[in-house]
């Protein structure tokens, strides 16, 4: 099931309103953000992606990698956000679709970030590796 209002345009609008305590609540909510990725059926397909994006904020946060667009980072922290939240589009309690929005929300953002995430993914190859 897709939700067609669920895109670009979606995520950059609401991108737009992410703060830098919005960045630190989703580090600081890192750990509930991958649980639910690990748990739930539907949503474990994006977790090797959520995984790379929760590394991706936290590195941004302590500094470590900051060749990124502002409005990339508010991309990544708005969606990983709305999937920790409850209440969101279709609230998570409902059986089935309860993860659909979760997982649009994430899809659409994977597409808008694709290049700073590859840069991202590169640098820490690299970083690790050094």
């Amino acid at each position: 099931m897709k939700i067609p209002w669920i895109n670009k345009r979606y995520l950059r609008k609401k991108a737009a309103k992410i703060t830098t305590e919005d960045v630190k609540k989703a580090v600081d909510n890192s750990d509930s953000i991958r649980t639910k990725f690990e748990s739930v059926g539907p949503l474990g397909r994006y977790l090797k992606d959520v995984k790379l994006l929760l590394s991706l904020v936290t590195d941004y946060w302590t500094g470590q990698y900051r060749a990124i667009p502002w409005w990339a980072i508010a991309a990544v922290v708005f969606s990983l956000l709305y999937v920790v939240n409850p209440l969101d589009l279709i609230p998570d309690f409902i059986p089935v679709i309860g993860y659909v929005d979760d997982a649009a929300v994430i899809s659409a953002c994977l597409m808008l970030v694709e290049q700073e995430l590859d840069k991202y993914r590169k640098w820490k190859e690299t970083h690790l590796s050094s």
